[in-house]
């Protein structure tokens, strides 16, 4: 589900469910997390990438075991209250511990699909780089609800507020050349064949900066733009997508979706 490879100083993680494009679990949820904490306290740990098995970066949440899921803190059924629990393993925590908890370079290699709570996973990395067949694609508004995962925090970040606006709203999927374009990541890859090889070779040279060097400069920039209160939005951001899960408008946007309709909206 979660293979963990160490390459001298660099902790790699793999999403490990190609046959589910790798989608997330509750279980898949908390070994990452806890993955990514051990690699934040381990000393002999310079650098962390991750990237996921087979075709697919993370098709996001595995709707086949949405209640498995929905326990990692991520997700709840319609009929559950839009309250987060204060479980630590919760992806409410995911950017707290990407970006602040771990202040080591992590790096995500976007091999293919990364698709709502998969998109939110890589734009938490500090650095991305994509393969040729990456696409991206927000997901939330698909479902009539708004994101989590910190991707409020993230994607305004990164492409800044219109285009972020723009991206999560118009529902498209987004190819490699274009994510480059917009800032979802900084680098693509020559070819399909070349991905892993450059994927490797980066997160060894993130591996080989000076640690004290590296931290340091993770911190300083990491508090640029931080909302007043992280844990605070994080917690709304939560809270919100549960509310959106819940309306009547997100059952029909399922129902439309699997039905290939158009979905009717009533604003509850």
């Amino acid at each position: 589900m979660l293979e963990i490879v160490d390459e001298q100083r660099l902790r790699i993680l793999r999403l490990d469910r190609p046959e589910r494009k790798n989608a997330l679990t509750g279980e898949l949820i908390r070994a990452l997390m806890g993955a990514l904490r051990e690699a934040a306290h381990d000393d002999d740990v310079w650098a962390v990438a991750i990237t996921g098995n087979g075709d697919a970066f993370c098709s996001g949440l595995d709707l086949a075991q949405q209640d498995d899921a929905a326990d990692a803190g991520d997700r709840a059924d319609a009929g559950e209250p839009a309250e987060p629990d204060d479980d630590d393993d919760s992806l409410r925590h995911l950017p707290l511990v990407m970006r602040v908890e771990c202040e080591k370079p992590v790096l995500a290699g976007v091999n293919g699909v990364a698709v709502g709570l998969g998109l939110s996973l890589a734009m938490n990395a500090d650095i991305r780089i994509a393969a040729p067949s990456a696409r991206f694609h927000p997901g939330y508004a698909r479902v009539a609800t708004s994101p989590d995962g910190g991707l409020t925090w993230t994607l305004t970040r990164a492409l800044g507020y219109e285009r972020a606006l723009r991206f999560l709203l118009e529902q498209r999927m987004v190819p490699a050349d274009e994510a480059l374009a917009l800032g979802l990541v900084s680098e693509v890859v020559a070819s399909e064949d070349a991905f892993e090889e450059r994927f490797l070779e980066y997160g060894l040279m993130l591996a080989s900066v000076a640690p004290l060097a590296a931290r340091q400069t993770k911190r300083l920039l990491v508090r640029v733009d931080e909302p007043p209160d992280l844990t605070a939005h994080l917690q709304d951001e939560i809270a919100l997508a549960l509310h959106g899960l819940a309306s009547r408008d997100s059952a029909e946007a399922v129902r439309a979706m699997f039905a290939k309709e158009r979905p009717e909206f009533t604003g509850t």
